[in-house]
């Protein structure tokens, strides 16, 4: 079969493959299509609307086909979406080396990769989506829980909350596709009321059967009953509002909504990807095609009042973020001048877990039984019993968190804690704990294998914000390190010229080798993160580096 055709990754024991290395890479890129998790399987879309597995079917069906043949001393090498080559390497290199949509710098824009695109020589991997390592909404999930965990804790700081938690306020958003997704659920496991808005009724409809979303609201004065309601009862609830969020934001801050807290989890990154105003939902793919400079720049036009009404808020004293989809960047080109007076969330919450060489660290269950997952779980309690933080997001998860695909976790850990897990993991593969082994892996957006100055480095301390050599630099040490694939991507969630991130996974199939190698990647992975923030002058950083052994030579004595 060459075209569209429904995917599913195998379950079980059984090898399609040559080893488990490469079974897992089948098993993975197979998963990111499943249409449990993808957005548009029929188009290899996984996520945020152009975040492609793939380049095309005949190129899916020949990576496909070479991972089964693939030996242990071979690599496939994968460029944006098709497979180009095989070489002989050895049983330590990577089975697989992806780099997705990168440009030499002064081509590095929307207009030139559409071309390219167009001609079938490129496509757009965002992060997750292009590395095959996507594991639906729950791989962003704990990210925005710690997020909105930190707006708790700010605003109890400021005497603005009563008990840490999200309890009696609202937060207003919009964008519930595949990343976007996590927002109501990551506001309630906070115990807020959410009101998240989206253009696409499938989307409203999709979260509510995962049970991301609790409702539906008829009208945005529906919502606002039903949130003011639920915010004086202190009872946690998320709604949904269909909507153009453009159109919706100015008019609920008009009225004088009762918000504390706004953000956007749009597809605001790609202008083709935003509905702007005035513009049916149901005839806007049609529209971006047929007329991509004209949806564009309606777009942003649109995505400025979006943005002016998100100042507004926070000119009326709301807590207000950017969580990392360039919509500032992109209301300041439609000639909005205040588009950047609200701060992204990693410089405004999640730097000081950076420094720590936290992120989101991940794993999919390639036996596909979600018992593999529960007894992880049990193990991350045992590993981790001082970290309640840790212990409560775990057991949450196993209660409120739907899996999708193959069964997956995600937690924050940090350096020296990755590996003691990882480890662990390969172990419960060895001794028939677990089923089949995990691929284990993270987002792109770490603490160590990003250049994005909208999103993961924005205000960097030192002013290094565009300096790109730190995900080169991380790709690089993780195939030195013996990950099972490494990726390099351009774009990612931000869009064309605004980032270069790298990615790694790494099997615990229960061998003594991948032991050695899990021990040195989910090492120096993290350790990447940290000497990236001592590196610029962060002393949190400093003192992590100082307590936990990383070696940093211009912090080391002695003169030369």
């Amino acid at each position: 079969m060459s075209g569209p055709r429904p995917v599913r990754a195998p379950r079980g024991t059984e090898l399609s493959a040559r080893g488990w290395q490469q079974e897992a890479a089948l098993r993975m890129l197979q998963n990111n299509l499943d249409p449990e998790v993808a957005e548009h399987p029929d188009k290899l879309v996984v996520y945020g609307g152009t975040g492609k597995a793939a380049r095309d079917w005949r190129s899916y069906d020949a990576m496909v086909r070479t991972l089964r043949d693939l030996r242990q001393d071979e690599t496939m090498l994968v460029q944006s979406g098709r497979p180009v080559g095989v070489m002989q390497t050895h049983e330590w290199a990577p089975r697989v080396l992806i780099a997705n949509s990168n440009l030499v710098g002064g081509w590095a824009n929307w207009e030139e990769f559409r071309r390219l695109e167009a001609l079938g020589l490129t496509m757009y991997g965002q992060m997750t989506a292009g590395s095959w390592i996507y594991i639906g909404t729950q791989g962003i999930l704990q990210g925005t829980y710690e997020t909105f965990a930190a707006v708790a804790a700010k605003l109890h700081s400021e005497g603005k909350g009563v008990d840490g938690t999200l309890a009696g306020t609202i937060t207003l958003t919009a964008g519930l596709g595949g990343m976007g997704g996590a927002q109501p659920l990551a506001v309630t496991m906070n115990g807020g009321v959410a009101i998240c808005i989206d253009c696409d009724p499938r989307a409203i409809e999709r979260r509510i059967d995962h049970r991301y979303l609790d409702v539906r609201a008829d009208s945005p004065e529906h919502a606002l009953a039903l949130a003011t309601d639920a915010r004086d009862r202190r009872k946690p609830l998320s709604i949904g509002l269909l909507g153009n969020a453009a159109e919706l934001l100015p008019r609920l801050l008009a009225e004088g909504a009762p918000i504390d807290i706004v953000t956007d989890q749009t597809s605001a990154h790609d202008p083709l990807a935003y509905l702007p105003v005035g513009v049916d939902f149901h005839n806007m793919a049609s529209y971006a095609v047929e007329k991509p400079a004209d949806f564009t720049q309606r777009a942003r036009e649109s995505m400025a009042k979006h943005v002016e009404a998100m100042v507004g808020f926070m000119d009326a004293g709301a807590e207000v973020f950017d969580y990392g989809n360039s919509i500032r960047g992109e209301a300041q080109l439609a000639g909005y001048e205040r588009a950047f007076a609200f701060p992204g969330f990693v410089p405004a919450y999640i730097r000081p877990l950076f420094c720590e060489g936290k992120g989101p660290f991940r794993w999919a269950a390639l036996s596909g039984d979600p018992k593999d997952i529960a007894a992880t779980d049990k193990a991350m309690l045992e590993l981790f019993p001082e970290n309640e933080s840790l212990a409560r997001w775990i057991r949450m998860a196993g209660e409120r968190v739907h899996f999708q695909g193959l069964p997956a976790r995600i937690c924050w850990l940090g350096y020296g804690e990755r590996d003691k897990a990882g480890e662990r993991f390969n172990e419960m593969v060895a001794d028939g704990t677990l089923q089949a082994p995990l691929a284990i892996g993270r987002d792109h957006l770490d603490c160590g294998s990003v250049a994005s100055p909208y999103r993961e480095t924005e205000a960097m301390l030192d002013g290094s914000d565009a300096i790109a050599d730190w995900p080169l630099l991380n790709a690089m040490v993780n195939v030195a390190s013996g990950a099972s694939w490494v990726s390099i991507h351009h774009g990612g969630g931000v869009g064309m010229g605004r980032s270069i991130h790298a990615g790694q996974v790494t099997v615990a199939d229960g061998t003594p080798l991948a032991g050695e190698k899990i021990r040195r990647v989910l090492t120096n992975d993290p350790g990447m993160g940290v000497i990236r923030h001592v590196d610029a002058g962060y002393d949190r950083a400093d003192e992590v580096a100082a307590e936990r052994g990383v070696r940093v030579p211009m912090r080391e004595g002695g003169d030369t």
